[in-house]
């Protein structure tokens, strides 16, 4: 598995949750978000697992990426796959900006320095999930979240 890859050992809606807050605490949006799941269902009556596919946004960035090369758009927004495994916990993939940039037929230093740059706020974001803790620490020390219960 590579630095673009983590599985979370947290259910689907609550890893969607955090890839979303991991991706703004980088200063991205997410200004798409494709449910696969519901999608497979409407349109080929196709039962599929929880499956959802957000477009993120660093807005500077892409700006000055599209300032260069309009043609950046055709690889944007940046991707990420939020996915129910088999074994019951969460796959997060992340498009590396670098690889995309590699397909250009054109790429230039600034638009290299660009994918870098981004690259690394992905990278954090990557870094955020891997530190998130997992539902199963909480869920197997009931005690500690009594400690959040107000009206006991």
């Amino acid at each position: 598995m590579d630095e673009f890859e983590i599985i979370l050992d947290t259910p689907y809606k609550l890893a969607l949750k955090l890839v979303e807050d991991a991706l703004k605490a980088e200063g991205f949006g997410v200004i798409t978000s494709i449910d696969v799941q519901q999608t497979m269902k409407s349109k080929l009556n196709v039962n599929f697992r929880p499956y959802t596919i957000l477009g993120a946004c660093n807005p500077p960035i892409a700006h000055r990426a599209l300032e260069r090369d309009p043609r950046i758009g055709l690889m944007m927004p940046c991707n990420v796959s939020v996915e129910t495994t088999a074994d019951g916990k969460t796959l997060v993939r992340i498009a590396d900006p670098a690889q995309m940039i590699g397909c250009s037929d054109n790429p230039d230093d600034v638009l290299i320095e660009l994918a870098s740059e981004l690259r690394g706020k992905l990278l954090q974001v990557s870094k955020r999930l891997k530190d998130a803790p997992s539902s199963s620490a909480e869920e197997s020390k009931p005690w500690e979240r009594l400690n959040h219960l107000t009206d006991l």
